[in-house]
């Protein structure tokens, strides 16, 4: 008997087409940073990205709307 579980098959990185840049590795950082102080909210994890040093490539601040957007396109 088999005890190893295997599917479903969760890849952490299954939608990206390539390596990631410095900027999304940095980005990921923040966001789980967030969540483990607690931030599981939309608004308290846009607050949180907006304290860290991570910026949206146009720059500025975080909003809840540049941060769903950036998701998307990211494939998250």
């Amino acid at each position: 008997m088999n005890t190893t579980y295997s599917f479903p098959c969760l890849e952490p990185r299954q939608t990206l087409t390539g390596p990631i840049s410095e900027w999304e590795s940095a980005l990921a950082d923040a966001i789980e940073a967030a969540f483990a102080k607690g931030n599981h909210e939309l608004d308290d994890l846009v607050s949180a990205l907006n304290r860290s040093r991570v910026r949206p490539p146009s720059g500025g601040d975080w909003t809840a709307e540049t941060f769903t957007s950036i998701i998307h396109e990211l494939g998250a």
